[in-house]
C-alpha cells in the first residue's frame, strides 16, 4: 500500500543552481547540472527556463534517461492581466513550452505571473495593484490557458504565486483562487515566495488544500527578509543578497509544511528551488547534497 509520505515525490530545479536564463555565462553548463543534481540524489527535475536544457525531446529524454532522471513540469510566465490582447503571443510561448513538456513525460505545467517591476533594475513596469477588471481578465485568461494547455497537451495548470508579481500576498492568492475554477486551476505552492510575500504556507494547504496541486521547496532568511523589505529592494537584487537560504536555516519551517501536504493524501511533486542567481559555479552542488539530506530526515 502506498502511503501519504510516499505519495511526495521530491526533485530540484534549474533554479537550484543559479539557473534563470536559458543563456547565460554565469550560469552552470546544462550538462554540469544535470550531471549534479543526480548526483546530489534527486530523480525530479523541472525543465527550467525554456531552452537551457535541450529543446529537442529526443535528446532530452536521453539525456535524462542516462542520468535515471525524469521531468516534473515545464515553465511559463505570463501577463494574463493584460486580457485577450497579450493571448496569441501568450500561446505561441506556451505551447512550444507545453509540448516538450508532455514529449518528455511530465505532467504539470508551472504558470508564473509576470513581474511588476524589474526584477534586475526594479525599474516600474505597471501599478503593483490590479484594477478589478485585471483582476477578471487575469482570471478569465488563466482559466482560458489552463484548458487550452489540458486540452491540447493534458498537462494541468499550477499558479506559482510569487515576488513582485500580483499574486503574491495572502490576501491576493485568495482572491485569486475564489475567482478561479478549482477544477481548471491549482496553486503551484512556493513556501519561500509565500513566507516573502508574509503568508503561511501551513495554513494555505489547510484552508486550500484542493488546491494545492504541486509545491516548491525553499526558505527565506528572516533577517535579510527584513533588510529588503525595509528598503524596498526588489526580488532580484534581494536574492543576490542572499534571502533564499538553505534549509533548515530560514522560515518556514519545512517539517509542517511536508506533514500538511501529506496528510492531503495526494501525489503532489515537492520540487527545491533555491534562488541563488548569480553564484559561484562550485556552491550548489553541497547544499543541493545537504538539502537532500535534510528533507529524508523529515520523511520526504
Amino acid at each position: 500500500m502506498t502511503t501519504a509520505k510516499t505519495r511526495i515525490r521530491i526533485g530540484s530545479a534549474p533554479d537550484s543552481w543559479g539557473v534563470w536564463f536559458p543563456d547565460d555565462p554565469r550560469q552552470v553548463p546544462w550538462q554540469r547540472f544535470l550531471d549534479e543534481v543526480a548526483g546530489a540524489g534527486y530523480r525530479w527535475i523541472e525543465l527550467g527556463p525554456y531552452g537551457y536544457l535541450p529543446t529537442d525531446p529526443a535528446r532530452l529524454t536521453e539525456e535524462t534517461a542516462v542520468r535515471d532522471l525524469r521531468v516534473s513540469a515545464g515553465t511559463v510566465f505570463t501577463g494574463l492581466h493584460h486580457g485577450p490582447a497579450v493571448w496569441e503571443k501568450t500561446w505561441a510561448h506556451v505551447s512550444d513550452v507545453a509540448s516538450l513538456t508532455r514529449a518528455v513525460g511530465a505532467r504539470h505545467l508551472v504558470v508564473i505571473p509576470s513581474f511588476w517591476r524589474d526584477d534586475k533594475t526594479g525599474a516600474i513596469l505597471e501599478d503593483s495593484t490590479l484594477t478589478a477588471a485585471q483582476w477578471r481578465d487575469l482570471a478569465g485568461q488563466t482559466e482560458r490557458l489552463a484548458r487550452e494547455v489540458r486540452d491540447h497537451y493534458g498537462l494541468r495548470v499550477v499558479v506559482h504565486p510569487h515576488a513582485d508579481t500580483h499574486i503574491d500576498s495572502e490576501e491576493n492568492v485568495a482572491r485569486f483562487l475564489h475567482a478561479t475554477d478549482s477544477d481548471l486551476v491549482s496553486l503551484c505552492l512556493d513556501t519561500g515566495h509565500y513566507a516573502y510575500c508574509g503568508g503561511d504556507s501551513v495554513k494555505l494547504i489547510e484552508t486550500y488544500g484542493e488546491r494545492i496541486g504541486y509545491l516548491h521547496l525553499k526558505q527565506v532568511d528572516p533577517e535579510v527578509l527584513a533588510q529588503v523589505r525595509s528598503a524596498g529592494t526588489p526580488f532580484g537584487p534581494a536574492v543576490a543578497q542572499g534571502v533564499m537560504c538553505e534549509p533548515p536555516h530560514g522560515v518556514p519551517a519545512l517539517e509542517p509544511v511536508l506533514a500538511a501536504a501529506q496528510s492531503l493524501d495526494v501525489e503532489l511533486f515537492a520540487i527545491v528551488e533555491q534562488d541563488m542567481y548569480p553564484c559561484d559555479p562550485d556552491k550548489p552542488l553541497p547544499i543541493a547534497e545537504r538539502t537532500r539530506a535534510f528533507l529524508r530526515s523529515c520523511g520526504a
